[in-house]
């Protein structure tokens, strides 16, 4: 089994966070990357399992200590355009997880009761609680994405001073990448860790992913007509996650921009970032009162000390 040494392991994992202030160009990230070009493609392979299976079983542990602990939650908040690998990369990444610390929430059209609350609203009720892992399908996010794409959605919303179904323009997007910023700080001051993550396909691998959905009759129920809809409108998307993350990668919630097109590279990386990630918040198990481990050797004493029933 191929091996990577740690320094350089760090490395490739910062290859994909986009550090607060820096200069950020989605172009500049290959959806297709395949790893460390020191080592052969099988290697890679090799060693992109050798790692998912290691983060696997550290993320199991981090959640056994996050529980135990009871300090912190965990936020992770996935985004990405159709077939990304979205599912499939909760699926493997988070196997290992006890369900009943780990929450997946997906987010779709809002409901008229979403729509009577603030963009954040429905987001903050289903955040985790302490101990907990939750994992965001697509997120809050969706409200600087899609309704950016189509502002007219914005008009369901009913905000003060806007009537128009154009686009509002540059500084109401910034006030809400400021809403956003100040909504996740908040969150890590009160002790949720929140990683998020672009899965990064490319225009030519999701048309493969499309047309083995409408090839394959088992993969017809993924398929949604207007996911060719949403398609024509790429270089919009593009944009705007652009402009997203280029706004809202901050020293508190950076964004990582995770190579999708192979999907043994996505899975590797998001688990490694996030064993990193849950390791810097250094959770230990919590100590017990001197009190309490005498009353616990002494329970300890009478178990041994049974006869049996009766």
């Amino acid at each position: 089994m191929p091996s990577i040494d740690t320094a350089r392991f760090e490395e490739l994992l910062d290859l994909f966070r986009v550090d607060a202030g820096e200069r950020f160009d989605l172009a500049d990230h290959d959806p297709g990357w395949e790893g460390d070009e020191e080592l052969p493609k099988k290697d890679r392979k090799d060693l992109a399992e050798e790692l998912l299976e290691d983060g696997i079983e550290a993320l199991a542990e981090s959640q056994e200590l996050l529980w135990a602990s009871d300090r912190w939650s965990v936020l992770v908040v996935l985004q990405a355009m159709d077939a990304a690998g979205k599912d499939s990369t909760i699926k493997h990444v988070l196997s290992g997880v006890n369900p009943q610390g780990c929450r997946v929430v997906s987010f779709k059209q809002p409901s008229a009761e979403e729509l009577d609350h603030d963009f954040l609203w429905r987001c903050a009720v289903a955040l985790p609680r302490r101990g907990e892992i939750g994992i965001f399908n697509r997120s809050y996010y969706e409200e600087v994405l899609v309704v950016r794409v189509h502002p007219a959605f914005l008009a369901a919303q009913r905000l003060p001073g806007f009537e128009g179904t154009g686009d509002p323009g540059a500084a109401f997007w910034a006030d809400r990448y400021e809403s956003i910023n100040a909504f996740e700080r908040h969150l890590v001051r009160n002790g949720t860790l929140v990683v998020k993550f672009f899965l990064n396909v490319s225009w030519e691998e999701q048309r493969e992913r499309f047309l083995e959905r409408l090839d394959r009759p088992e993969k017809h129920w993924k398929f949604n007509a207007a996911d060719v809809a949403v398609r024509r409108r790429w270089q919009d998307y593009r944009h705007a996650y652009q402009q997203a993350i280029a706004a809202t990668s901050t020293a508190w919630a950076p964004w990582y921009v995770v190579p999708a097109d192979h999907k043994w590279v996505t899975r590797a990386v998001v688990a490694q970032v996030l064993v990193r990630r849950i390791r810097e918040l250094g959770l230990a198990f919590p100590t017990i009162p001197e009190d309490d481990r005498a009353a616990l050797a002494e329970s300890r004493r009478e178990l041994l000390a049974e006869q049996g029933p009766g």
